[in-house]
């Protein structure tokens, strides 16, 4: 060993910091697998390999997996009988990104159960408080097996609710390029969507009858809060071909309302379990877009961690910030991004649309929409580790690696 070499622990440090750094590259290569890269950039930053999150990942996977198959048989006979065919010969597929979020709430149980030995759940069904607690005192002595069975069956719940009001989306703009329909000839796509959602809306109204009404609640309270966001958007609609017409007042308003909005004081006459006025904190609550993109995909999520709570497992505060800014991130990042030319030609204010209006470039448009994906995705990630949630993490990275913002106007 010469003088010029690190010894003891200033070698380890050395060769950490080696590594993270080539993890750090290699997650840059755009060639390898998008998950793969995820794994590698979440080491570079926390210095975890977390090689349990890939069998746990494979045990969400397969569950969800097995709960969509199973929701699609129903799906597939009604739209059998409405072809005059067997269910055997309609096939019915649906690619969707909307489980994301209950998938990395599950694997946070299934780890948190196996690394902790406790239930992760409260000892009265039902109660929950804004801190992610149980109302009660200590833990309870419900068994592992009952807590993991109790998650899984609220994730079936979840899922297959979010398939439903998906479905519900695309008849409301008809839009049905995400689902395809095999062996049923002289049934169109928008009929076969309707018939899709009607069957999965009977499977969420029978799978509300296994919890407590506080569940059902949750889930409500939710969805009225996005579609009172969803009810805005003919305004949103106007103010965009407005501001596209040269019309500052309206330029104005997107950045004061769109932009820059925020959430209303809170009405301490009602009793909430969604309160984004609580939920966030600090700079959070600049952060560009979030009233509106909260209105728009966060609160649907936010209601589905109040779900988890209302059947009795507890869920972090932190563990929420950091699923419902992915989901707001990946949004923009995803969604938004790969939509813009269509948003643009059909007159839809969402971020990126919006950035293009108020900003002075292109480039700086461009510019803005990385900023911002980077607050909603870094704070996702920091809340994750004070989780000490692995896979929340890794989906966030994976978010990010999946994301083409080359498309855009102003992109180098």
């Amino acid at each position: 060993m010469t003088g010029d070499q690190p010894a003891g622990e200033d070698a380890l440090k050395s060769d950490a910091g080696l590594a993270a750094r080539l993890a750090r590259s290699l997650a840059g290569v755009a060639a390898l697998p998008t998950s793969l890269r995820a794994v590698l950039d979440y080491y570079a930053t926390t210095g975890n390999l977390a090689l349990d999150v890939v069998r746990i990942q494979r045990r969400v996977d397969a569950y969800v997996d097995g709960v969509i198959a199973d929701a699609f048989v129903d799906v597939e006979r009604s739209i059998a009988e409405e072809a005059g065919v067997g269910p055997a010969d309609v096939s019915f597929a649906y690619d969707t990104k909307l489980t994301m979020p209950a998938e990395l709430t599950l694997g946070h149980v299934y780890q948190r159960a196996r690394t902790s030995g406790t239930s992760g759940t409260s000892s009265t069904s039902g109660t929950s408080s804004t801190s992610g607690t149980s109302s009660t005192s200590g833990t309870s002595s419900t068994s592992e097996s009952t807590v993991i069975d109790r998650a899984e069956d609220v994730t079936e719940l979840v899922v297959v609710a979010l398939l439903d009001g998906d479905m519900r989306d695309a008849i409301n703009d008809a839009e049905y390029d995400d689902f395809l329909v095999q062996g049923a000839d002289g049934v169109d796509r928008a009929r076969a969507a309707e018939l899709a959602q009607e069957a999965l809306r009977a499977q969420v109204d029978e799978l509300f009858e296994r919890f407590p009404d506080a569940v059902r609640d949750a889930y409500r309270e939710a969805v009225d809060r996005s579609e009172a966001h969803q009810d805005r958007d003919p305004y949103f609609r106007d103010l965009m071909a407005d501001a596209q017409a040269g019309d500052p007042d309206a330029v104005e308003a997107i950045r004061d309302e769109y932009k820059y909005g925020s959430f209303d004081a809170p009405d301490h006459d009602a009793e909430p379990r969604i309160r984004p006025e609580e939920l966030f904190v600090d700079a959070e609550l600049t952060f560009p877009y979030l009233k509106t993109q909260y209105g728009r995909v966060g609160v649907i999520y936010d209601g589905m961690i109040e779900m988890y709570r209302a059947a009795g497992i507890e869920i972090e505060d932190t563990f929420k910030r950091s699923i419902v800014f992915t989901i707001i991130g990946a949004q923009i990042w995803l969604d938004d991004i790969d939509d813009y030319d269509a948003d643009l030609a059909e007159t839809q204010l969402t971020p990126v649309t919006a950035e293009y209006l108020l900003a002075d470039s292109d480039r700086e448009a461009y510019r803005n929409v990385v900023d911002a994906t980077n607050d909603y995705l870094e704070a996702a990630e920091r809340y994750a580790a004070a989780t000490d949630s692995p896979l929340a993490g890794i989906g966030t990275n994976y978010v990010f690696h999946s994301g083409t913002p080359s498309v855009l106007p102003g992109h180098e």
